[in-house]
């Protein structure tokens, strides 16, 4: 075995997005806290480190990664912290309360659920992923900000070209990006994102409408002002790729994960009040956002025995901590009767993900709806299911079939 140190230094970008788990496994072990040369900060592997961490906004206030700052710009809620924080949760987070989400989720995601469903259900196959899950995903979240003229196809291309952005975080030795040609996709994908919402802009700021971000101009500011376009597009983005991304790759993994407990998913298409319980342990077994949570030590401080320098960034990986041994009885299994056992997926502290409830809710409706439509559902075993991703990750392709 090669020593803690050489593994480390050794390891790759494109091994982290093909399989991050050895890696993870043998730093939890190892080096909870260690510092990965491949991405220039240090990387929390531990459910309890990183529980720690998320919840002391004073020790460690959120900060981004140099790669997410490169792709979103200033002002995202993932880079601010105190009052700018709160002030931009107040802007985003009335749409994404229980209660308001409850009054409008099912009108918002059945109709396109059933209607995406009646054009391939006579198939008798399918990759899911493409034809389903991530579709229902990010129309939910387009028609729900104000973006129902854009098509489905258009808004997975966005997030997909801003996740290549935003996962090109490997740099080389003097810290400067190793593939500066990767923030390409994203950069044309932000492109076309402003040349299509510029004019709803001018529009929504003298005609509001009930969209989101028409109240994100709107709520919570003087009389005759609007917020900023510098605010909304980078809070935009991170909408555009992190809240599409979740529901549809964790529809996909919790699929995956039923597929291999055949007798797990039988009961779930039996019982769908099992759904929920069934989602949340696939976006335990699979993390969708598994590393994006950046901080900064405010001071020096010693945690998980390492003592680190004010002004250290340390990443923390949900996906790990959801695998930690020391938190699950066999992590790397996916149990719908595991005992429940809080999990990392959305987050943690103030800068837990604002979409929790509305993220859940369209996994929950996507499920069901596909369920009821294709009860005998199963995985076409002449495929591999390919998971792919290290800051984002779910199947690139799951490919299913049923008797029609």
């Amino acid at each position: 075995m090669t020593s803690t140190r050489s593994f480390i230094d050794e390891i790759t970008i494109e091994e982290l997005e093909a399989d991050p788990y050895p890696f993870y496994e043998r730093l939890r072990k190892e080096a909870p806290i260690a510092y990965v040369p491949a991405l220039g900060m240090h990387i929390v592997s531990t459910k309890e480190l990183c529980a720690e961490i998320s919840k002391d906004d004073t020790t460690w206030p959120a900060v981004i990664s140099a790669a997410g700052g490169r792709t979103f710009g200033p002002q995202a809620l993932l880079n601010t912290n105190g009052d700018e924080h709160r002030n931009l949760r107040d802007m985003v987070e009335p749409h994404l309360q229980p209660s308001a989400v409850d009054k409008y989720i099912d009108d918002l995601v059945r109709p396109f659920a059933r209607q995406r469903i009646a054009e391939f259900e006579n198939d008798g196959h399918a990759d899911i992923v493409a034809a389903y899950c991530e579709p229902v995903s990010v129309r939910a979240l387009g028609d729900l900000l104000g973006l129902g003229d854009v098509s489905t196809e258009k808004l997975r291309e966005w997030f997909h070209n801003l996740s290549v952005s935003f996962t090109n975080a490997a740099v080389d030795e003097n810290g400067e990006f190793a593939n500066p040609e990767g923030f390409a996709p994203g950069d044309r994908a932000k492109a076309e994102i402003i040349a299509h919402v510029d004019p709803k802009i001018d529009k929504w700021i003298v005609e509001p409408d009930h969209s989101a971000i028409s109240h994100w101009l709107h709520d919570g500011m003087p009389e005759g002002q609007t917020r900023s376009r510098d605010v909304i597009y980078p809070n935009l983005y991170v909408f555009l790729l992190g809240a599409m991304q979740e529901p549809g790759h964790a529809m996909a993994t919790t699929l995956a994960g039923l597929f291999s407990r055949p007798d797990q998913l039988e009961r779930v298409i039996d019982d769908p009040t099992l759904i929920p319980r069934a989602a949340s342990e696939g976006m335990r077994w699979v993390a969708p956002i598994w590393s994006a949570a950046v901080k900064r030590a405010a001071r020096e401080v010693t945690v998980g025995g390492v003592t680190l320098p004010e002004g250290s960034i340390v990443m923390l990986s949900y996906g790990s901590a959801n695998q930690d041994e020391n938190a699950y009885n066999a992590p790397t299994e996916y149990d719908l009767d595991r005992a429940l056992v809080p999990n990392m997926t959305f987050g943690g502290g103030k800068h837990a993900c604002a979409g929790t409830y509305f993220a859940n809710a369209v996994v929950r409706i996507g499920l069901e709806e596909l369920l009821e439509a294709i009860p005998n559902i199963e995985r076409d075993e002449t495929h591999e299911v390919d998971f792919w991703g290290w800051g984002f990750r779910g199947p690139k392709q799951l490919f299913v079939e049923w008797e029609v």
